[in-house]
């Protein structure tokens, strides 16, 4: 059993994967936490590429730009992405959008 430091929600949200400043590549957001996500797309990176990844939220027009991010895992269920760097603005619209997956109990909290 895998043990998450951070509550993992899912959910499908469009996003973009930028490597190098330059190459584009377009994917599914399908699991997200605080700091990484389960991206779909049909690119297979290396484990340890760095990427910015952009995440679109359906009710938002600018996506949530994550400046730093490295790949920790490929496989058949699409590329596991761990969040490094966000700016703390860009922190807080994620949290926004975690908030909405999060369950009504209450017992998930967000820091800000």
């Amino acid at each position: 059993m895998v043990v998450r430091k951070f509550p993992r929600f899912p959910v499908t949200i469009p996003s973009t994967l930028i490597q190098r400043d330059k190459l584009r590549y377009t994917g599914s957001v399908k699991d997200l936490s605080q700091k990484g996500c389960r991206i779909e797309s049909v690119i297979r990176p290396f484990t340890g590429m760095q990427l910015e990844l952009q995440i679109q939220p359906p009710s938002e027009a600018t996506p949530i730009t994550i400046s730093n991010a490295t790949v920790r895992w490929t496989g058949t269920h699409g590329i596991g992405v761990e969040f490094l760097a966000l700016a703390p603005s860009e922190q807080e619209r994620l949290n926004r959008v975690l908030a909405q997956f999060a369950p009504p109990s209450g017992k998930i909290s967000l820091p800000s």
